[in-house]
Order: structure tokens, then sequence, then C-alpha cells
């Protein structure tokens, strides 16, 4: 078996969301746990100024001070059992998860070799990986869960993501932003920091639906609670959907008729799904995609556009993966690889390009099994040219 070095950097490079999701995930965890500890011991806090304050002006009597301390016990108790759940059910579950991936990952820095037992075990996990990544971006959630459960994977892929994610995309589907304002509230402050508008978009259109069913009092009392809190970075957009109280849906004017054109709905699925990757640092092509590309793009020529000079051996050539092909470049080789458009096989000292009078060269193993069955009589593949294989010529590769 042949091997070299192991490039742990290049290989490693597609593995930022790996870490990342059920970082995110922590940290949601952690969030939620700060804004319960805020907000109960603050009620205690409260609570214990007034106590104070009230005791110092006699005030109050033993058995309404009793009553308060006895109230501050049970919501810090409480405080206790709701971070112990949220530990239990989410907590300690992501840290292991996040544990595992990474000891994955670590796996990669102890190997030496391409050519080893233990990175080609590796490295199938990964095709693994991307292949459930593949068929959950793909909706094909049955198939991923199969996947992963048969290769017991199930804590390095994100099915529970891209299954929040399906939830949210198909409520917006069905014109509802409930499930989508939820997850921004979550996640208010990340997406703050990436200058995300998604959480404006999507009041913008509950708006537009409440001016849509021409219900002028509700869109104007939600404008103001919801729209004019954003006047600073989008208040254009606000002064024109104020006039949709004025006008009915059924406009033909421009900008009117794209507000309530249903094909906004499309658009804020795009711009949920490109928030939450950019959250988690997902790419917007399936992983499994990507690393084709960096394949394709080594291997891609000038002849793979050409169909009759189409290779059976080549990736690029074969009509399952053309399409990913067309997106990539050409390569540039400092020195070319002349493959056989015949048998697939590289042309070297060891296997001489043969050319026909023609002008069409192929290796020189397969033309002369052509010849031993055909009598001596060649065949040009491109031009149908028939002649004797003593009338072709050697190349010399320089």
């Amino acid at each position: 078996m042949s091997s070299t070095k192991l490039n742990s950097e290049g290989v490693l490079l597609f593995e930022q969301p790996f870490a990342r999701v059920p970082y995110e995930n922590y940290r949601k965890v952690f969030r939620a746990t700060q804004r319960n500890i805020e907000r109960e011991l603050g009620n205690v806090q409260a609570v214990s100024n007034d106590l104070l304050k009230r005791s110092k002006s006699r005030e109050v009597n033993l058995e309404d001070a009793a009553k308060s301390v006895d109230g501050m016990i049970g919501r810090v108790e409480n405080l206790k059992r709701k971070l112990s759940e949220l530990q239990d059910t989410a907590g300690k579950p992501t840290l292991d998860v996040t544990r595992e991936r990474l000891q994955h990952l670590m796996t990669v820095e102890t190997l030496q070799t391409t050519g080893s037992l233990d990175f080609s075990r590796w490295a199938d996990t990964r095709l693994d990986r991307w292949l459930v990544d593949w068929a959950l971006r793909t909706g094909r959630e049955n198939t991923a869960r199969t996947l992963a459960q048969d290769r017991n994977i199930e804590t390095l892929v994100d099915i529970d993501l891209f299954t929040d994610i399906r939830r949210i995309e198909l409520a917006l589907s069905k014109h509802s932003c409930t499930e989508a304002l939820a997850w921004c509230s979550e996640n208010k402050t990340a997406l703050r920091k990436i200058k995300s508008t998604l959480e404006f978009e999507l009041r913008l259109q509950e708006y537009i639906e409440l001016a849509r069913d021409q219900k002028k009092q509700e869109a104007m009392a939600y404008s103001k609670k919801h729209l004019v809190p954003w006047q600073e970075t989008h208040l254009p957009q606000i002064m024109q959907a104020a006039t949709l109280l004025a006008i009915k849906s059924s406009t033909t004017c421009g900008p009117y008729r794209r507000l309530y054109d249903d094909s906004r709905w499309l658009d804020l699925i795009q711009a949920f799904r490109l928030a939450i990757y950019n959250l988690n640092s997902l790419p917007t092509e399936p992983l499994l995609n990507l690393a084709l590309y960096s394949g394709l793009a080594s291997l891609k020529l000038p002849s793979c556009n050409d169909r009759s000079s189409h290779n059976v051996d080549c990736p690029v050539c074969d009509p399952s993966i053309n399409t990913l092909a067309q997106e990539v470049p050409f390569s540039h080789h400092a020195n070319s690889t002349i493959v056989c458009r015949i048998s697939g096989k590289i042309m070297d000292e060891d296997n001489m390009p043969m050319v026909f009078p023609n002008g069409q060269v192929y290796s020189r193993e397969a033309l002369e099994d052509m010849a031993a069955k055909h009598d001596g009589m060649v065949t040009c593949q491109v031009t149908d040219q028939k002649c004797e294989f003593s009338a072709l010529k050697k190349v010399f590769i320089s």
C-alpha cells in the first residue's frame, strides 16, 4: 500500500463546523442558565432589599419576615432544580458530544501517513459523516438517521440541528414566523454580532400579513412595538411598509406588489438558512460537494467538455457528477498527465503513446490488445479510421 506523509492541517480544513456546532449548542445552554440565574436571583435580591428597608424602619413583623425568607429560599431551590435539569438534559450531553468530536479530530494528529490502517478507518468515518450531512441538507432525514445508526456515528453528525432547521423552514413555508422569531430570540446576541437583519425581515413579514388582511389597528400597534425600534437602520423600509395600510394586496404598483408577493416567504427561508449556517460555521454547500469540488478541480481538462473524448475512468467525465464538475475551473498542471481514452490508463515510458495517421493518440497497450482481436487492424475511436498496427508511430513524451 502506497503512503504519503499526512498533512493534518489540510485534512482538518473542512472540520471547523464539526467542532463549532456542539460549541454553539453549549453556549445556548450557558445563556439559558445565565438568564435563569439573573431572573431568580434578581427577584431574591429585590425581596431582600425590601425586607432590609422595612426592618430599618421597623415596619415589618417577624411573621412577615419569615414568609419573605421562606419565599426567597423557595426561589433559590427552584433555581437549583431548573439548573440541574438543564445540565442533565442539555448541558452534559452537549459536553459529551464536544469531547467525543475533539477526540475524533485529535486522532489525525497522531497519524503519520495516509497509508496507515488507522487513517483509512478515520477517512471512512469522515466519508460517512459527509454522506449524512448531504442527506440532511437534501431532505433525506430518514436516510441520514439510518446511516448514522448503522455506522454508530450519531454523536459525530448534526441530525438534531438539521431537524430543527427543517422544522422552522416548514413553518415558514406555511406562512408562520413564530418558530423563526423564537429562534431569533434565543440567538439575539449572536445575530447582532454578525449584523443579521433576519428578525426585522420576519417582523416586517408579520406586519405585511396584517396589512394584507386589512387589520389596520393591529398593524399599527405591531409596527410601533416591533418595527419602530429598527428605525435607525431600516427607516425607508418602515416608511414604505406604513403605506401598505392604504394599499390593498391586489395592487399593481411595483414596490408594493413585491411586498405582498408570496415569494418573500422563500426569501425568508433562504435568509434563515444562511443565518443559522453562519452561526454554526456551516458552509452553504454540503461538505461532500466541497470535497468533490476540490478533487474535480485538480482533474478537469478542456477535453472533459468534449463528449466525443470522454474517458471512462475520469470522474469529471462521469455523468453522475459531471454537473458538479461544470462549476469548477480547469486544473493547472506544471506537467501534463496523458491518459488513454480507450483504456483509461496513463501513458508513460512503459505504456508509450501511439499516433494514428490522422493525429489521434492512444496507448500502446490498448492498441496492441485491439490489433490482437482484429487481425492486426486498429480503429480510431474518434474518426473510425482503420489502419494496420504497423502503420502507427511512436510518440515520445518530453
